[in-house]
């Protein structure tokens, strides 16, 4: 009886255990594109950064900070320039900036698309005259790695 019971107990044994050699595993390739699809490509996990905003733990403040600081500091660049003796009547500018993974920073100023008012090469070229010399931007990192971001800033030009 003992031999009866030992035998249905390694049979059921062997044929249950075999389930877990049937079950397949998924692939790299099935497993990578599950966990591309999960990421969330517009937003970043830390977003870029100067020294002394690189310290500040919580995200949104991080972030804030650092817009002010680039803000305040595009509008110091451009306080000292013509472009107020030229067009007097441009008083905020929006510039777009993308900073690379490498720390590299490029400033674009964004016109309506109607603009025929101003000369849109001549404020690009007097831009990139006068937004040089920047400290050095830490990247926005997503997952680890330095990624491209690009953000918008209104700068006031005229200060009343």
């Amino acid at each position: 009886m003992k031999k009866i019971i030992l035998t249905v107990f390694l049979s059921i044994l062997l044929f249950s255990s075999c389930q877990y050699f049937e079950k397949q595993v998924p692939s790299e390739k099935d497993l990578l594109q599950k966990e591309l699809k999960s990421i969330n490509w517009k937003e970043v996990d830390e977003f870029p950064s100067v020294y002394g905003s690189d310290t500040i733990e919580n995200k949104i403040e991080r972030q804030q900070c650092f817009f002010e600081y680039m803000t305040q500091l595009i509008q110091h660049k451009l306080s000292v320039d013509t472009l107020s003796v030229l067009y007097p009547e441009l008083d905020t500018i929006e510039v777009k900036v993308t900073v690379y993974p490498n720390s590299r920073i490029i400033f674009e100023p964004l016109f309506p698309k109607d603009s025929v008012a101003y000369d849109t090469v001549k404020i690009d070229s007097i831009l990139k005259a006068r937004l040089v010399g920047f400290p050095k931007i830490n990247p926005a990192i997503k997952r680890g790695i330095p990624v491209k971001t690009q953000f918008i800033l209104p700068v006031i030009l005229k200060v009343e």
